[in-house]
């Protein structure tokens, strides 16, 4: 079922928003990042990403212009990656083609009472310790 979901918004993804899903996720992150900025093991973290993946990403995503890399100022170790104005824009494009495919994909098929039943399922493997562990990594801001 993952690797459905996987391929379905991934093929969306590079057909109506014209981007890789990875790219989309590293757009997200950073824009839900204080000051759209975040260190870039950080963000190979939140993207589910290794750091020599995440790199070359970032890369396409600088020739593109729609993200930074500096050096972080508070660690001179390290590499911050920051969100432009225009990958801003572009995220904000292409959001609600995302959220389409998400919802025709995995809720469409369902009914109300099946949905009702895959929120309450949800809910509780997130409140169990495992979940709310993955759920604090998945947050940029943690």
């Amino acid at each position: 079922m993952q690797r459905l979901l996987d391929e379905s918004i991934e093929r969306d993804m590079q057909l109506t928003g014209h981007m890789p899903h990875a790219y989309y996720l590293i757009l997200a992150m950073l824009s839900e990042a204080p000051e759209h900025r975040l260190r870039m093991n950080r963000l190979a973290e939140v993207t589910g990403s290794s750091q020599s993946r995440l790199s070359h990403a970032v890369t396409r995503l600088e020739a593109l212009g729609w993200v930074t890399r500096e050096q972080d100022s508070t660690d001179r170790r390290g590499q911050v990656a920051a969100l432009t104005p225009a990958g801003y824009e572009r995220l904000v494009r292409t959001a609600p083609l995302h959220a389409e495919t998400v919802r025709s994909v995995l809720f469409d098929p369902l009914t109300p009472e099946q949905q009702a039943a895959l929120g309450d399922i949800c809910r509780t493997i997130l409140s169990a310790g495992d979940g709310e562990k993955q759920v604090r990594q998945m947050d940029p801001t943690a």
